[in-house]
């Protein structure tokens, strides 16, 4: 479509600043987007729509301007709601730059101009579509009575008779059409994520499609502000991205219950379009999570600059209504820190972090776009810090056994985790106790770092530990040099693991069981399913082979760390 014809569109109280010239321009898609540089999300042909929220003073206009011509946007479109008349310094830029520039009235929601851009794109080739979007608009509209992206697919449903659902990256069911029936089952929902974020890592184009017992499913990513696509045509080749490992562990996924490698262009236009229809929700469950995180960042801050506890304490009493509504201050706080690394590579793990942390900390079993209504998270450098507030019933056994416990935290996202970070990435996280004041946060964050450490020192692709493993040896682990550790474990088990190599005598797991046993005879000797004198043969050659005494503690002491550090 041309930037003429949404001139031409009054219900999307556009009015033109500059570039009349340009208006033949195509427009491929649109993009909404906040960020002082947004190119690592542009492909060129984008309208692109923005609050202002980034512009500080005259002086942020020109550069803003600069990236949108490089990445070869149509036209900027800038609301009035915030700021009133658009800045003149924006006009000037965008003049300078050949670039047309539209103002949003202030009753004109970014959904409209949204809305409308995909339909005209996508949905004059497929009738079905330009039905869904118009449907859509009344639920757009409407908040949250309106039902979110439920309605999007109930009418993928009833006028395509297609069963889908949206879910996020860990696997947690985020929506579904009622004529889907029953939610998927946890397990399906964690298999099916699991295969998107392995499908993403390899650069391949969705819908992705597998089949998981007698159904086949078609996965197609739902990217939020900053990462959705230009509605693109059958053949056209996909967006470009600076590098997938950016978004693969935050983008949402709708999956429907079909095999859309036989489906027309135009039914394969559709399902694109709708995946920007969600992600218009996606957008405004990140925007609602802004107030949150803008807490948490304060009160972050307050704590690593050493502030008062009476500074603290009056800015937790502003967050605990926030994060606790209608239940009064919170009696407990705890912190959890998350880290994502990814091997030669050089990406802002912190935002990555910070967005991942917010899906793990939700209960898998909760249902919904937005039920982390209690959940803070901030990023400094490349770690993510959440403040997560208990609840009165939880604080009455003094954060003892209540609250997030590492062991438990990431049992149901484990298997999507590990595929969407395939061989290259890492995500590790700690666990405070709960604290009771003010006084307690900087230790608790102190706390949830050092046991992110302790989880760093283990192998495998996530990893937690809380802080009940601080006061263990394994908190002296991590902090061993590596060239220590192996020299030490070389020097104890690399003689156990020749001998199990040309022997296959399995002396390293009968150390492992008799170490576990406690040095018990008959407990070992039955775990292993081994007779007694076998086992006590098997001893006395790790006993030959290493020249220790597996009777002495020192000697079970340093096989017990040596297992540990190897």
């Amino acid at each position: 479509m041309r930037l003429r014809a949404l001139l031409d569109t009054d219900a999307l109280g556009l009015r033109l600043l500059g570039g009349e010239d340009e208006l033949d321009r195509t427009v491929r898609g649109v993009m909404t987007t906040d960020l002082r540089d947004p190119s690592r999300y542009l492909s060129g042909g984008e309208l692109v729509l923005t609050g202002l929220a980034w512009r500080r003073d005259g002086a942020d206009s020109e550069p803003f301007v600069r990236i949108l011509v490089q990445a070869g946007v149509a036209a900027l479109a800038a609301g009035e709601a915030e700021l009133g008349d658009v800045p003149e310094d924006l006009v000037v830029a965008c003049a300078r730059h050949r670039l047309p520039l539209f103002a949003v009235h202030e009753s004109v929601a970014f959904a409209t101009i949204t809305e409308h851009v995909v339909r005209q794109v996508s949905g004059e080739r497929a009738g079905d579509l330009a039905a869904v979007v118009d449907r859509h608009r009344r639920m757009m509209t409407s908040g949250p009575a309106g039902g979110g992206p439920d309605v999007v697919l109930d009418l993928l449903g009833s006028d395509l008779d297609l069963r889908a659902w949206v879910l996020s990256p860990t696997g947690r069911l985020i929506a579904g059409s009622k004529v889907a029936g029953p939610g998927l089952p946890a397990d399906l929902c964690a298999k099916l994520a699991a295969e998107h974020l392995a499908a993403a890592r390899t650069g391949r184009r969705g819908p992705h499609r597998v089949t998981l017992g007698p159904a086949t499913y078609s996965l197609f990513p739902i990217r939020g502000s900053g990462h959705r696509p230009a509605a693109a045509g059958a053949g056209r080749p996909p967006q470009a991205s600076r590098d997938v490992r950016e978004s693969v562990l935050s983008d949402w996924l709708l999956a429907v219950e079909a095999d859309a490698g036989d489906w027309p262009a135009e039914r394969l236009d559709l399902l694109q379009g709708v995946t920007q229809l969600i992600s218009v929700e996606r957008d405004r469950r990140d925007a609602a999570r802004t107030v949150r995180r803008r807490l948490a960042q304060e009160v972050l801050e307050l704590v690593q600059t050493g502030a008062a506890p009476a500074e603290i304490a009056a800015r937790l009493r502003v967050a605990a209504p926030v994060l606790l509504p209608g239940l009064g201050a919170a009696p407990h706080w705890q912190v959890v820190v998350a880290r994502v690394d990814w091997a030669g590579a050089d990406i802002e793990a912190g935002p990555v972090a910070q967005s991942l942390l917010e899906e793990i900390l939700v209960d898998p079993l909760a249902t919904g776009p937005e039920p982390a209504d209690r959940i803070a998270v901030a990023h400094t450098g490349d770690e993510a810090v959440a403040l997560v507030p208990l609840p009165a019933v939880l604080a009455e056994h003094d954060g003892s056994e209540s609250g997030i416990l590492a062991e438990s935290l990431l049992e149901s996202v484990r298997d999507p985790l590990s595929a969407g970070l395939d061989d290259d990435g890492r995500v590790t996280l700690g666990v405070s106790a709960a604290v009771h004041s003010a006084e307690g946060l900087r230790g608790a964050l102190e706390e949830a770092r050092h046991a992110r450490r302790v989880a760093a020192a283990r192998p495998g692709r996530v990893c937690a530990a809380g802080h009940q493993e601080l006061a263990s040896h394994v908190l002296l682990l991590p902090f061993v040099p590596d060239d220590v550790r192996r020299a030490f474990t070389a020097r104890l088990l690399d003689p156990l693991r020749d001998y199990d190599r040309r022997h296959r005598a399995e002396l390293i797991p009968t150390l492992e069981a008799f170490l576990d046993c406690d040095g018990s005879w008959t407990r070992c000797a039955t775990r292993l399913h081994l007779h007694v004198n076998t086992l006590r043969y098997r001893v006395g050659r790790i006993e030959q082979l290493t020249g220790r005494d597996l009777s002495r503690l020192e000697d079970k002491l340093d096989f017990f760390l040596a297992l540990r550090m190897s």
